[in-house]
């Protein structure tokens, strides 16, 4: 019956029809509704809070500063090269999500030594290479002590001297997560209604009680567990929410313009 609406019966014609008109609006309406669920990252420490200047040297004796990664996005961490314990687990986890994200430009690691008086840049070099780190968007730096546990802070981590701790030192196993500005973001751990509790993985638009709009609040994450392989996972996410949050402004400011 359907063949005979066709001229000379073809059911490919109506396959074909159904591609060119019928296909794209349903996809345009699938990408509408999940953009009006999209949830920006959370900003830890606020608007006004950004990592303050920095110079550190890296591993090839170069001057690293905060401009050289402006408008990056960009991942840190912090480390010692003799660390007996989690450093190696957390070197090879950064260089997974180098490779993972590798695809995506504006995109850097940053690793804090937390010993520099030993971690020269000769024994960073060393480090990178037993590693068999790409260098291409990584930088490992030493420098003064006190410069690098009050930057530590500056990322809501931890930076100590601690003759009881393995190594000798006390650091944060996290990752931390800065956006272009120069921001500390983060994904969320769940959502909250604040109007009727409700508790849910995933934001939802209206209260399912009351059916009031925009009532489900986040808890941010703040920073990542750099030794857990499914967190990871969830930061490589976040990462490509943070790509689409820019994405998203870009084409909001191009239409404006």
């Amino acid at each position: 019956m359907i063949k005979k609406l066709l001229p000379g019966g073809s059911f490919k014609s109506l396959v074909l029809l159904f591609i060119l008109l019928v296909l794209p609006f349903c996809i345009y309406n699938y990408i509408s509704k999940g953009t009006n669920n999209f949830v920006k990252l959370a900003v830890i420490g606020g608007d006004n809070h950004k990592i303050p200047p920095y110079t550190f040297i890296n591993q090839n004796n170069d001057t690293i500063t905060n401009e050289d990664y402006d408008g990056n996005i960009y991942i840190v961490d912090f480390f010692f090269t003799t660390c007996p314990t989690i450093c190696p687990t957390m070197t090879y986890n950064m260089r997974y999500l180098q490779k993972k994200l590798s695809i995506y430009p504006n995109i850097k690691f940053l690793s804090h030594t937390v010993n520099p008086e030993y971690d020269t840049p000769e024994k960073l070099k060393e480090y990178i290479l037993s590693m068999r780190v790409d260098e291409s968007n990584w930088n490992f730096v030493t420098g003064n002590r006190d410069s690098i546990y009050k930057i530590a802070q500056s990322y809501f981590l931890s930076a100590n001297i601690d003759e009881l701790a393995p190594g000798g030192f006390l650091h944060s196993e996290q990752f931390v997560l800065v956006d272009k500005e120069g921001r500390v973001r983060s994904g969320y751990s769940n959502f909250i209604c604040n109007e009727c509790g409700d508790v849910s993985k995933n934001s939802k638009i209206s209260c399912p009680t009351t059916g009031k709009n925009y009532t489900y609040e986040g808890n941010p994450v703040g920073s990542y567990d750099g030794t857990k392989d499914h967190i990871l996972k969830d930061l490589i996410k976040d990462v490509k929410t943070l790509l689409a949050e820019y994405h998203t402004d870009a084409k909001v400011e191009k239409n404006v313009k």
